[in-house]
């Protein structure tokens, strides 16, 4: 085209690749239509970015629907080159973040084998839903109950895509997050940071079980609660948190994760372990396993300051000014006073421990009297009470597996907690990489 500006040129090239594309030469003139529109009704930046937002959703679906039909009649055609022999068609169609995607797609038998060529290089099946939709799926699903994700998916991008879909598609990549999860049980060979906090603690879970015996699994299902194990490791003096937990493992497992978290915090060979928690024997022996000499566990302040508040009644008219001083006593490390102060208070061993505060105060400490160097601990500058994993159980398990009305079957809390713990410890970018590149492969 001798003469012809290459600009102008090119915008008769795009002319004509439009032309044949009708439906897309529409949307990209609504668009432009709305660009350069003076009516009042489009005077107003909420309403120009509303229609925009929608003709770019229906130009997204006419692409990829484009894109399909494209590609089916080039499998269609490399089927019957290869020699391959028709067998009618079947409409296919898969959801995408655009809506539903259909098309009508050529089948070939090749001997007593049924072959779908656009199937298989496209990587789609029929009901399924496309990997950028997926992600959308798991992120809501990690977070709201599975119907409002429904409802979410409809107002925000126009799709419709039924509440059970959406539950096996978060359930599932849950499940692969739970497997890409490789624990860190051998201390790193570095120097480390000075002093990693770690904590953990038990919360517990609605988990329903249907009858084994029951011809129908609706019926007959038992709610219980069960203790999920919840773990948070961090540098001391540094934000970034580190998460871990299990529902089925065991203490051992939880120990694990544990270690794992304080891996990830900075763990190494010249890292103090600064451990806190309710004073669950359970806690201690994990921290004393995977830290060993390195360890040190300290009981929650606050949590034996419960007891003794408990106990303050039995022993002084004036509650407060007693329990402060107790209080001040296990600061200065002096928990044998604090000892004496309950002794002559304690109730006959015939009364049941319900009714008997002080003595549980008293049994509480006692059993714990290596677990309450509160002076090192605030000399060194470090926490004496176990509140970020409380708060961590709050938002980490509670937000989304204790929701009003939720229950959950045994085997899919891991995976619920795996979306949400990958996603805290900066992993998710990286599984829908990984899960992306694996689908292309």
């Amino acid at each position: 085209m001798n003469g012809v500006p290459p600009i102008l040129d090119k915008s008769t090239q795009l002319a004509q690749r439009l032309a044949r594309h009708p439906a897309l030469q529409e949307r990209i003139e609504s668009i432009l239509t709305i660009m350069e529109s003076n009516s009042d009704d489009l005077k107003r930046a909420d309403e120009a970015e509303r229609q925009i937002i929608e003709t770019l959703r229906q130009l997204g679906h006419d692409a990829l629907s484009g894109w399909a039909q494209q590609h089916e009649a080039a499998a269609a055609d490399q089927g019957r080159q290869s020699g391959l022999a028709s067998y009618g068609s079947k409409k296919l169609y898969w959801h995408s973040t655009y809506g539903q995607i259909e098309v009508n797609e050529r089948l070939f038998r090749q001997g007593s084998c049924l072959q779908r060529p656009f199937s298989a290089s496209a990587a789609v099946r029929c009901r399924g839903v496309s990997a950028p939709l997926q992600r959308v799926v798991t992120d809501f699903g990690a977070d709201h109950p599975f119907r409002q994700v429904s409802e979410k998916l409809q107002e925000h991008y126009g799709i419709s895509l039924p509440p059970e879909t959406i539950r096996q598609t978060t359930e599932r990549h849950g499940r692969l997050m739970l497997e890409d999860t490789v624990l860190e049980t051998t201390r790193p060979e570095r120097p480390g940071k000075a002093c990693v906090l770690v904590e953990m603690d038990g919360g517990m879970v609605p988990i329903v079980t249907s009858a084994p015996e029951a011809a129908d699994r609706r019926k007959g299902k038992t709610l219980n609660w069960q203790e999920l194990k919840l773990c948070i490791a961090r540098e001391l003096g540094s934000a970034p948190r580190f998460y871990g937990g299990t529902f089925n493992g065991g203490t051992e497992q939880a120990g694990q994760h544990l270690h794992h978290c304080a891996c990830l915090a900075g763990f190494g060979r010249a890292t103090d372990i600064h451990g806190v928690g309710d004073g669950a024997v359970w806690i201690a022996d994990q921290i004393e396993h995977c830290f060993g000499s390195q360890g040190a566990y300290l009981v929650d302040f606050y949590h034996l300051s419960e007891y003794l508040a408990e106990a303050a009644a039995s022993c002084s008219s004036d509650t407060d000014a007693w329990l402060e001083q107790r209080q001040a006593e296990l600061k200065a490390n002096r928990s044998a006073k604090v000892l004496e102060a309950l002794l002559p208070h304690l109730e006959a061993p015939a009364t049941a421990d319900a009714q008997a505060p002080v003595r549980k105060a008293y049994r509480y400490l006692n059993n714990r009297r290596e677990q309450v160097d509160y002076a090192g601990a605030i000399r060194q500058g470090r926490p004496i009470g176990s509140g970020e994993i409380e708060s961590a159980h709050r938002f980490v398990v509670q937000a989304r597996l204790k929701k009003p009305g939720a229950w959950w079957a045994a085997e899919n809390v891991d995976p619920m907690l795996a979306l949400r713990v990958t996603r805290l410890n900066g992993g998710w970018n990286e599984y829908w990489q990984n899960f992306s590149a694996c689908k292309a492969a």
